[in-house]
């Protein structure tokens, strides 16, 4: 086993699963242009993508080791990559569907693999915390990195072509491309617990996890998080288009800098985390993501549509708004990091299984919220109401650091 190959196996899988799962505000933006949906049934994708991530994740996640990790990581892999040649093939709203519940499956496979792996290359908490930062970021490369891809498959004179469906056909080549990569790769074996021989034990100690309070705590934070953070990057695109009046492709473009922002704030992270303590660093991080929307968004009244509106001409919104990133950056992989370095490594792929669920479930409540409220309200009022689950956000983490110091710290909590 090549510890450095696997870990290679592990950034390329995040990397492409970045540019898909991350793909769906620009779907949808081309789905309103080039299939003639609205915004109240093009908010539906995040759900077709997020909820078969939650229910896979509950089903499998408790006794995925038994699978293997690289085997459940190949099984998704050759999913998307039969997905991803579906969409050119046969371009419709309905294929964007069926497109993005692959992608939410397999993904949950490929996550719930990533996180227990992790552990098997660890030793003590830091260094788990260091590399789970380090897959987070460079998550966010891939996601900045797939804007651009999708962007440049738009025709600026034609938005509403089906041109953009053709970076199917280049997604499909680096599925195939991870498919031999994980192939050619051993992992390190999955630790299985002595007489857990049946599907019901597994799951049975996958719920019991919930009867723990810093667990039930970790829980509601990751579903705040991951809320707050696809609503505003699901439809990011479609408020650069329609409230700052971007042009098609450079409102894709733009959400770049948002992922650009997600990922220098979970790399630099990684580094301000040895040195500051977690509570600390994410208060300031929650409480300057608020101050960011009501100093920013109230620019952004009364725009007007321009001809020649270019990078140069843009509104100072478009730049500053997307900086909310950085702020967002370091708590989903601070929180996660102190829940799964508390428990066992046999817990992990159970634990791992939970983030997944709660997470998916964010991101489907977060995107459907924020499309209805943009539809109904617009862009400014839908991206005000994530003012709502900041401010709960800091109160369960208040919780969390309780329940955890009440253990004295993470390592202390039961096994």
């Amino acid at each position: 086993m090549n510890p450095m190959l696997v870990r290679l196996c592990l950034f390329s899988a995040y990397f492409l699963f970045a540019i898909l799962l991350n793909s769906v505000g620009a779907v949808i933006l081309q789905s309103i242009a080039t299939f003639g949906a609205t915004k109240e049934s093009a908010s539906i994708l995040e759900a077709f993508k997020d909820l078969p991530i939650a229910a896979v994740s509950f089903l499998v996640a408790s006794f995925l080791a038994r699978i293997g990790y690289r085997r459940a990581m190949l099984m998704g892999f050759a999913a998307v990559g039969l997905a991803c040649l579906a969409m050119p093939l046969a371009p419709s709203f309905t294929t964007a569907k069926l497109l993005f519940f692959t992608f939410g499956a397999s993904f949950a496979l490929v996550k719930i693999s990533v996180y227990s792996t992790i552990g098997l290359l660890t030793d003590d908490s830091d260094s788990h915390a260091s590399l789970l930062n380090f897959i987070e970021g460079f998550f966010m490369v891939g996601v900045l990195a797939g804007y651009w891809l999708f962007a440049a498959f738009i025709d600026p004179s034609d938005p509403s072509s089906l041109g953009w469906t053709r970076v199917y056909w280049l997604l499909a080549a680096l599925a195939a491309m991870n498919v031999a990569l994980l192939a050619a790769t051993k992992f390190p074996p999955a630790p299985r617990k002595d007489g857990d021989a049946r599907y019901g034990r597994d799951f049975g100690a996958m719920l019991a996890l919930l009867w723990r309070p810093a667990v039930i705590v970790f829980l509601i934070s990751a579903f705040l998080y991951v809320l707050i953070e696809q609503g505003i990057g699901t439809w990011l695109p479609t408020f650069n288009n329609e409230v700052l009046h971007l042009p098609q492709a450079m409102s894709v473009q733009a959400t770049s800098i948002f992922a650009a922002a997600l990922a220098a704030g979970r790399i630099g992270a990684g580094v301000i985390l040895r040195r500051m303590n977690w509570y600390a660093l994410l208060n300031v991080c929650v409480i300057s993501m608020g101050a960011l929307i009501i100093l920013t968004l109230p620019a952004t009244r009364g725009l007007e549509p321009r001809a020649d509106l270019s990078w140069t001409t843009a509104p100072l919104a478009a730049f500053i708004l997307p900086m909310i990133g950085l702020f967002l950056a370091p708590i989903y992989p601070a929180i996660n990091s102190v829940i799964l370095s508390s428990l066992p490594r046999e817990r992990h792929a159970a634990m791992a299984g939970l983030i997944v669920v709660f997470s998916a479930l964010g991101g489907t409540t977060g995107s459907f919220i924020t499309g209805q409220t943009f539809a109904r309200f617009g862009g400014e009022a839908a991206f005000f109401l994530s003012l709502a689950p900041m401010a709960v956000l800091l109160a369960t983490l208040w919780f969390l650091r309780r329940h955890t110091k009440m253990r004295a710290g993470p390592a202390a909590l039961p096994t």
